[in-house]
């Protein structure tokens, strides 16, 4: 037993690693508070899945736009300070929604611009952390444990943020909720400024634009079949499965019957599964194997979208959500833990920024057509549909593990 709790939490032996997680798991905790505040919020004022859509696209377009870009300039800077620098723009926009909250001006404009603005600074933080935990790591063989935990981490953080945000919404109001984001960025500020790392060589190519080094980073990824093939997945998960949340509180409250609350514990539920599979994956010695998880997680992803079609029982939903995010977590942290093993270092912001753009980029697109589909079709069609697909993408995906294989041998 105490072997196999060491081999899960191997990479916590590495000091700037444990700050890294411990700042990291109070953070994420505030932004699942704010965004299931935010999602309550956004549906009270509109009542309409296809505006929630619209605003959730907003927010996350910028993933799709700037990612790329991002992935350059992160292949120049200094990671440690940019990402120091990007936490407290995190803080100042949760400020801002926070005070227009609690001053009750908030209006559907604001969310906008500000979503925007968040978007903006995701596209930027979400490459930087990946090719940052490479430097949190003195022993190469701990990166998977690490992108493993990282997972946990985002997982334990959502199940409990949306249970907090239940409650808090419930009793006194959303702003509250965005305060506390406000106030945990605290946390992994002090934790990154507590570290000590390494200076790193910065690949700097004064004689190459960022067109062509842009050019670079895309012809790297896809001249890979490996990389290409996990880049399209994630890309088409994001777009099909991952718009569920933006459907929880219409699912909650119209087929439920319920109300902030109960979306809390459903969002919940889901964090359950996927910190279940998160820790899963931690305890796997390698990366050998992890194209077949893929492929059942994907399975596993699509069956409880399935079944939430057809479900009007909170206790069972509950079930289903386990299901689901066990299923989505481990599509998302074996993808990343086989695309950190594949990439050369000078090029991992640039491929991180493709895998961003896939992953982050599509979810708006998602979120858009999953609010039209449901206006048109409703919640419980949508699920169906989404599950569908998911399963089908799993059975081409399962054609391309050959060619992981032939990687993993050379």
């Amino acid at each position: 037993m105490h072997k196999t709790v060491s081999l899960t939490f191997r990479a916590l032996r590495h000091r700037n690693y444990r700050l890294f997680f411990a700042g990291q798991f109070v953070s994420l905790t505030g932004t699942w508070i704010q965004q299931v505040a935010l999602s309550w919020l956004i549906y009270s004022l509109t009542k309409s899945p296809l505006l929630m859509g619209s605003i959730m696209f907003a927010g996350s377009i910028p993933s799709l736009l700037v990612s790329p870009f991002a992935g350059v300039y992160i292949d120049r800077v200094n990671q440690y300070k940019t990402l120091i620098i990007l936490q407290a723009l995190f803080m100042i926009e949760a400020v801002v929604v926070a005070v227009l909250a609690l001053t009750g001006i908030i209006q559907v404009w604001h969310i906008v611009v500000l979503s925007v603005l968040m978007g903006i600074t995701s596209a930027f933080d979400m490459p930087l952390r990946q090719a940052f935990v490479v430097q949190l790591i003195d022993a190469s063989e701990d990166l998977g444990n690490a992108i493993s935990l990282n997972s946990s981490c985002f997982n334990l953080a959502r199940l409990i943020g949306p249970a907090i945000a239940g409650v808090i919404i419930a009793s006194v109001g959303e702003g509250i909720c965005f305060l506390l984001n406000a106030i945990s960025y605290i946390a992994v500020i002090y934790a990154l400024l507590l570290m000590k790392i390494k200076a790193k060589p910065i690949h700097k190519k004064t004689s190459v634009n960022v067109i062509q080094e842009l050019k670079e980073g895309f012809k790297s990824a896809f001249d890979s079949i490996p990389i290409r093939s996990i880049i399209i997945f994630i890309a088409t998960t994001s777009l099909i499965g991952m718009s569920f949340p933006v459907l929880m509180p219409i699912f909650a409250k119209e087929i439920l019957k319920g109300d902030a609350q109960t979306m809390g514990f459903l969002m919940s539920a889901s964090g359950v599964g996927a910190l279940w599979g998160a820790l899963y994956l931690a305890g796997k010695r390698s990366v050998l194997g992890l194209e077949k998880w893929i492929c059942f997680a994907s399975l596993l992803f699509g069956t409880g979208l399935v079944g939430l079609a057809f479900v009007d029982k909170f206790w069972v939903a509950l079930a289903l959500l386990f299901v689901i995010g066990f299923g989505m977590v481990v599509i998302i942290a074996a993808c990343n833990t086989m695309i950190q093993d594949l990439v050369d270092d000078d090029k991992r912001g640039r491929i991180m920024s493709l895998y961003t753009m896939a992953f982050m980029g599509t979810a708006p697109v998602g979120s858009l057509c999953g609010g039209a589909i449901a206006e048109k079709i409703g919640v419980e069609h949508t699920f169906l549909l989404a599950g569908l697909t998911m399963i089908a993408a799993a059975m081409i995906f399962s054609t391309k593990l050959k060619y992981f294989r032939n990687s993993q041998s050379d």
